[in-house]
């Protein structure tokens, strides 16, 4: 029973933020998407990213060792679904990224922060960002069918993420005032990225759900026995290991259905794997974090 009500407090305050988000558009209010998005990614979200690194207490080389886990996984995952897709006769560009990249951002920090605290959000910082630079270079050439990797230099989240290293490996502090400045703009990120992806759900329609959600739920076990592996071979200590499971199990990005419309792949797919993971991911992550606590 305690186990329960301890995924139940750490799983709930996510969707319960999301639906929040859901409502509000159901009921005809209205909601700058696209502000609040450029908000997030370019301004609240680089300070969460930059001041959980420059305070992070795991040493570097334990940083490394995740950093190397994230990136081995996101490799295995796209290595396992090019097979399976080919033989389901799938397009490449339509469902490989979706499938391949989580909502690491969105649903992945603050599940990191409520299951495995202030470590656990640092941890869950350093694979954000991995899956960041994975998603805007690999990851455009997946959906476009050629390179963009100059988009990854516009990113503010890179940058952060850059700087953060940089501060972490040198041992430097902002300022008082600055750090201060930084964290309260950092702490809009979590509930603003958690309302924008319910908005962005209750906008979304899709087709082909049933189709779907069989891919969602390979997906969600793909992801997650990869990554359980991966921090076996790699002997991860307990935190590291549960939050790379929890993250490379989130469930697809909606960033994935933007990139599909932007890059003409099939983005009623990707809207379909959007809703579908996401509604899975509350008793899927929910079983994950029964299972890793």
């Amino acid at each position: 029973m305690n186990l329960t009500m301890t995924v139940l407090g750490i799983v709930a305050p996510v969707f319960l933020l999301a639906g929040v988000g859901f409502a509000w558009v159901r009921l005809g209010f209205d909601y700058p998407l696209q502000f609040v998005t450029r908000l997030a990614m370019t301004l609240a979200l680089p300070c969460l990213i930059f001041t959980a690194l420059m305070r992070a207490e795991a040493d570097l080389a334990a940083l490394a060792e995740v950093t190397l886990a994230a990136v081995l996984a996101h490799v295995a995952i796209a290595a396992m679904l090019l097979p399976l897709l080919a033989a389901l006769r799938l397009d490449l560009r339509s469902y490989l990224a979706p499938l391949t990249f989580g909502n690491t951002g969105n649903l992945g920090l603050p599940l990191a922060l409520f299951a495995f605290g202030q470590k656990g959000l640092e941890i869950a910082v350093v694979i954000l960002a991995v899956s960041i630079i994975l998603m805007f270079t690999v990851g455009i050439r997946m959906v476009a069918g050629h390179g963009a990797w100059h988009r990854m230099l516009r990113e503010p989240m890179i940058w952060a993420t850059c700087l953060g290293g940089l501060f972490l490996w040198q041992g430097w502090q902002t300022p008082p005032v600055i750090t201060n400045t930084l964290d309260l703009a950092g702490q809009m990120a979590i509930p603003l990225m958690l309302i924008t992806l319910g908005v962005a759900m209750a906008r979304l329609s899709a087709a082909r759900l049933g189709h779907a959600m069989a891919l969602s739920v390979v997906k969600l076990i793909l992801c997650a026995g990869i990554a359980w592996g991966i921090g076996c071979v790699l002997d991860l200590p307990p935190v590291a290991f549960g939050v790379l499971v929890v993250q490379m199990a989130t469930p697809v990005a909606v960033t994935s259905y933007l990139l599909a419309a932007k890059y003409g792949a099939d983005d009623e797919a990707a809207a379909g794997l959007v809703l579908t993971s996401t509604l899975l991911a509350a008793p899927g992550l929910a079983l994950l974090l029964a299972l890793l606590l």
